[in-house]
């Protein structure tokens, strides 16, 4: 029974969420190149549910490159509506589109001359009455069996916000370089954090040998650097090849005689020292090795590597 009403739930809201990708229309447009225009901020207001809501699209916003905050109603009531000045856009979400708080807010942001888009699902309530441009709701009915408790129609507010906020990044023009300006920490900071700021770039610890050296000390430098490889420079200092365990179990017969370049892997994946830490996870797990030297431009040939990054190194960070 319990799982019965849980999946019903679920259905009700995903039906709504259908609902309203239908409903998206030129006001959708409108309003999506209002915010991209903006010049100060926009800020977004509502109350209740549709206040918790409203302060998360701020935030999202915020997270994806428009500078946004959330005001409370009833706070700019008693002086925070000084945080709206012109060049802002303002946001109003409600349901009902008649909550009497919002209303001081929408007069004030009018008089300032700035924009308003409202988000409501009553076509002729004042909040869509007063916008300057309107997103309507579709009439949906809460997961409520009472059709009272804000569920549905916060689950499409949030979802239109979502809605508007990505399209507007994408319109901004927004890099995964910007993005990660805005989340330097956190598991989302670290999956866009670039190798050369993780890899292992100590000098003396990197596990590097000549072309002419013999087994026992590129045993040695695999061994002492804990990467279980070694990579192979040539005369010039560039990356020509690498050795691992199993290079020297092809070679077995021959070890105590062999130089370097007689048993190294020539052409050695190597990873750009601006690959974001993310990729290259997925990119030793995808060749299945362990570990990778680190170079400037993969693309430019034999070069001087820079760092080592091992497997370990990214798990242990939290990547997976």
């Amino acid at each position: 029974m319990m799982i019965k009403r849980g999946r019903e739930v679920v259905r009700i809201e995903s039906n709504a969420l259908a609902m309203l990708e239908q409903s998206l229309d030129g006001s959708f447009a409108l309003a999506c190149g209002v915010i991209r225009d903006l010049s100060r901020q926009l800020v977004v207001t509502g109350l209740g549910k549709s206040g918790h809501i409203a302060r998360k699209i701020a935030a999202t916003f915020a997270a994806t490159g428009t500078p946004a905050i959330f005001v409370h109603p009833s706070e700019a009531a008693h002086g925070d509506m000084g945080m709206i000045a012109k060049g802002d856009v303002l946001l109003v979400l409600s349901n009902s589109g008649n909550t009497p708080e919002l209303q001081p807010v929408m007069k004030y942001a009018q008089k300032l001359g700035v924009p308003i888009i409202g988000i409501a699902s009553g076509r002729t309530s004042k909040v869509v009455q007063s916008a300057d441009i309107a997103l309507i709701l579709p009439d949906v009915k809460e997961a409520c069996p009472w059709n009272i408790a804000p569920t549905t129609s916060t689950t499409i507010q949030l979802a239109l916000g979502d809605a508007l906020a990505i399209t507007v990044m994408e319109m901004r023009g927004v890099t995964r370089k910007d993005l990660h300006n805005v989340h330097p920490d956190g598991m989302i900071g670290l999956a866009m954090t670039q190798v050369r700021e993780i890899m292992m770039n100590d000098p003396v610890r990197l596990p590097l040998v000549s072309h002419q050296a013999g087994m026992p000390e590129t045993l040695s430098a695999m061994t002492s650097g804990c990467f279980g490889l070694a990579g192979v420079l040539d005369a010039s200092g560039a990356l020509i090849g690498v050795i691992t365990d199993g290079d020297l179990r092809r070679h077995f017969s021959v070890l105590e005689t062999a130089l370097a370049y007689e048993v190294m892997t020539t052409a050695p994946i190597v990873i750009s020292a601006a690959t974001l830490a993310e990729e290259a996870l997925i990119l030793l797990n995808d060749n299945k090795i362990s570990a990778a030297f680190v170079v400037e431009d993969p693309l430019s040939g034999p070069q001087k590597p820079l760092g080592v990054i091992h497997i370990h190194d990214l798990l242990r960070l939290g990547l997976n």
